[in-house]
C-alpha cells in the first residue's frame, strides 16, 4: 500500500520551538485510519517518544529546536542527583552511576519491537501513555520492563546498553553463563569498563579511567604493577633485567682548557710540584676534557703533558695521574698488554676488562692494541691462555654480543634447558655451550636464562658450574656469570678485595675507579655499602694515603 499524498490528514503543528522538525509529517502525512503502511524511521522516533499531546510528550525548551533524544537542549529540566537529565520528580535510581551531559544518548527500538517499548497490540497502553518515561530514573536510567526497546522480560539494573554486572544467564546482550564475569574483550577481574563493551574507560570522550595493568601470563610480558593484575605463572617482565648508571664524575661545567693548562704547567715549572692544582684539574675533569688538556698543553707549550706528570710525579700518584691522561682504550689496551706481559697472567684482569666492555668499545680497544704494540691482541689471548678458557676470552675479544636483543623469556627456557643438558644432565661437560650462550647473548638476556636455569635445575646456575668445572674456565665462567649478574657487585667485590687484608692491589683499585668513574661509580658505592657495611671513601680513606688517596677520593666521590 502506497502512501498518500502529503497534505492533510497528518499529525497535527509541532508544538512551539520545533517549527518544521524533521521527521514529523505535516498534514498529509500519515494515511487515514484504517490504513496499513510501513511506518518510516520519522515515524518510528514519533511513536517511540509519544504523541498524546499531538507532538513530544514535554514542554520544548529554549536554545533546542528540532533536538531530539535524551539530555538534548529541549529535553527536560535537569533534575538534582541526575546532572543534565531525568524526569521531573523521578528519585534516583539505586545505585545509578550519573553520566556525563549528553548520556548515552537515545538508544534506537530494537528491530522487530513494538515502537516505543509498546505492549503487543490489542494490549492497553502503560500508564503514562505510550513513549511515558520509564516508572523511575528518568530518560537514560535503567528501563522498566517493556521501556523502549527493552526485551519483554524484566531487565537487571545497568539499562540498555550497560555493562552487565552479575546479569542472569540468558539475560538480553549477557554473556553466556560459562562466560567469566567481565563479558567479551572486557579485562579479567569482574567488571568491563565504565560506559559498555567496547567504549573507553571514562565514557565516550572522557579521560581514560586508571585501570590496573594486566599481565596474562606470556612470556615477555611486563610484570603486573597494580591491585587486580594477573601474571600467571608469575613470569618476570624484560624491564627487571634492565640496570640504570650512573657515574660520579661529570664534565666540568665551566671547562676553560686554556686556563687548566696553565694552571699545570704552573704546578711543574720549577723547585716543587703543586700536588693540589694537579688533582684539581685532573680529579675534576671528564675523559674528553683531560683529551683536550694534554692537546693543548703541548699547542701552547711544546711539551708532552704525560712526561712532565711522570717526571715530576712519583709512586701511585703517578700511576693514577697518567692512567686520567690516556684514552679510555689506550687504558684498557695498557691494562690488558700488562695482564698478560712477563711470567703468569693476570686471568682476572683479563675478564674485568673483556667481559665488562660494550662491543664498540671492544673495537676500539683492540685498534688501540694493535696501534700500540704492533700485535693483535688475539693472538697474544691464544698465546698466554689455554684451553676452554682461552676459547671463552677469544670470544669476549671479538665484539660481537647481541647488545640490542630484546629479552625473549621463551628462548632463556630454551637455553636453561641447553646449558642443564649440556651440564647437569650428562657425564662431563659440554663446554663449549656454556661458553656459545655466555658470549653471544646480551647481558639482559643472559640474566633471564639464569632465572629459568633455577627453575629447570635444583641447583642455582653458580653452583652447577663449580660442580661441572674447574680451574681457570671455572673463575671464567663464574667471573662472567656474577659479572652478567651484577656487574655493580662484581666491581664492588674487586675494590674491597683489593684493600682487604695486608697490602693494596693498587693496579686493581686504580683501574677499576677510574674506568668506572665515569660510568657506574654511584651504583658501585651504593653496592659497596650494601654488601661490606661501610662506605668505599672510608675504605679508600682507611687504605691508602698522601695525594694518592685525594686523587682517589676525588674521583670517588665527584668533589
Amino acid at each position: 500500500m502506497s502512501y498518500p499524498p502529503y497534505g492533510g490528514g497528518g499529525y497535527p503543528p509541532q508544538q512551539p520551538g520545533f517549527p518544521g522538525a524533521p521527521g514529523y509529517p505535516q498534514p498529509g502525512g500519515y494515511p487515514p485510519p484504517g490504513g496499513a503502511g510501513m511506518p518510516t524511521p520519522e515515524s518510528a522516533n514519533a511513536a517511540a517518544y509519544g504523541s498524546s499531546a499531538g507532538g513530544l510528550p514535554y514542554a520544548p525548551q529554549p536554545g533546542g529546536p528540532g533536538g531530539i533524544g535524551f539530555n538534548q537542549p529541549g529535553g527536560y529540566p535537569p533534575q538534582p542527583g541526575y546532572p543534565g537529565q531525568g524526569y521531573p520528580g523521578q528519585a534516583p535510581a539505586p545505585g545509578y552511576n550519573p553520566q556525563p551531559p549528553g548520556g548515552y544518548g537515545g538508544a534506537a527500538p530494537a528491530y522487530g519491537q513494538p515502537q516505543g517499548g509498546a505492549p503487543p497490540y490489542g494490549a492497553p497502553p502503560a500508564a503514562g501513555g505510550y513513549g511515558a518515561p520509564p516508572a523511575a530514573g528518568g530518560y537514560g536510567a535503567p528501563p522498566a520492563a517493556g521501556g523502549y526497546g527493552a526485551p519483554p522480560v524484566a531487565q537487571p539494573p545497568g539499562g540498555y546498553g550497560a555493562p552487565p554486572m552479575s546479569q542472569p544467564a540468558g539475560g538480553y546482550g549477557a554473556p553466556p553463563a560459562t562466560q567469566p564475569p567481565g563479558g567479551y574483550g572486557a579485562p579479567p577481574g569482574g567488571h568491563p569498563p565504565a560506559g559498555g563493551y567496547g567504549a573507553p574507560p571514562g565514557g565516550y570522550g572522557g579521560a581514560p579511567a586508571q585501570q590496573p595493568p594486566a599481565n596474562y601470563g606470556g612470556y615477555g610480558q611486563g610484570q603486573g604493577g597494580g591491585g587486580g593484575s594477573a601474571n600467571y605463572g608469575n613470569v618476570p617482565g624484560p624491564a627487571k633485567y634492565k640496570i640504570h648508571e650512573e657515574g660520579t664524575l661529570k664534565p666540568a661545567s665551566n671547562f676553560n682548557v686554556e686556563q687548566d693548562v696553565q694552571v699545570l704547567r704552573k704546578a711543574m715549572k720549577g723547585l716543587g710540584t703543586d700536588e693540589k692544582a694537579i688533582i684539581d684539574v685532573l680529579g675534576h675533569r671528564s675523559c674528553d676534557q683531560r683529551q683536550n688538556i694534554k692537546m693543548m698543553y703541548k699547542t701552547c707549550f711544546g711539551r708532552d703533558l704525560v712526561s712532565d706528570l711522570k717526571s715530576e710525579l712519583g709512586g701511585r700518584f703517578e700511576d693514577a695521574s697518567v692512567a686520567l691522561m690516556m684514552k679510555r682504550e689506550e687504558f684498557d689496551a695498557y691494562e690488558l698488554r700488562r695482564a698478560m706481559r712477563g711470567a703468569g697472567t693476570d686471568e682476572a684482569a683479563l675478564i674485568e676488562i673483556l667481559c665488562t666492555r660494550t662491543n664498540a668499545q671492544i673495537h676500539s680497544l683492540t685498534a688501540a692494541y694493535k696501534l700500540m704494540y704492533g700485535r693483535k691482541l688475539e693472538d697474544d689471548i691464544i698465546s698466554e691462555t689455554s684451553g676452554h678458557f682461552r676459547k671463552l676470552l677469544v670470544s669476549m675479544s671479538v665484539g660481537g654480543r647481541q647488545e640490542n636483543q630484546q629479552v625473549d623469556m621463551n628462548k632463556a627456557q630454551t637455553d636453561a634447558q641447553r646449558l642443564y643438558q649440556a651440564g647437569e644432565k650428562r657425564w662431563g661437560t659440554d663446554e663449549n655451550t656454556f661458553n656459545m650462550i655466555l658470549a653471544s647473548q646480551s647481558y639482559e638476556q643472559c640474566r633471564a636464562v639464569f632465572d629459568a636455569y633455577s627453575q629447570v635445575s635444583k641447583h642455582d646456575i653458580e653452583q652447577a658450574i663449580r660442580n661441572e668445572m674447574s680451574g681457570d674456565v671455572s673463575s671464567g665462567m663464574l667471573t662472567i656469570i656474577r659479572m652478567i649478574r651484577s656487574k655493580h657487585s662484581y666491581f664492588a667485590d674487586r675494590l674491597y678485595h683489593s684493600m682487604k687484608g695486608l697490602g693494596t692491589d693498587d693496579r686493581t683499585l686504580i683501574r677499576v675507579i677510574v674506568s668506572r668513574c665515569e660510568v657506574d661509580m654511584k651504583q658501585i658505592k651504593a653496592e659497596f655499602q650494601k654488601r661490606y657495611g661501610q662506605g668505599l671513601e672510608a675504605f679508600v680513606r682507611d687504605d691508602v694515603s698522601g695525594d694518592y688517596r685525594k686523587l682517589m677520593l676525588a674521583l670517588i666521590s665527584g668533589y
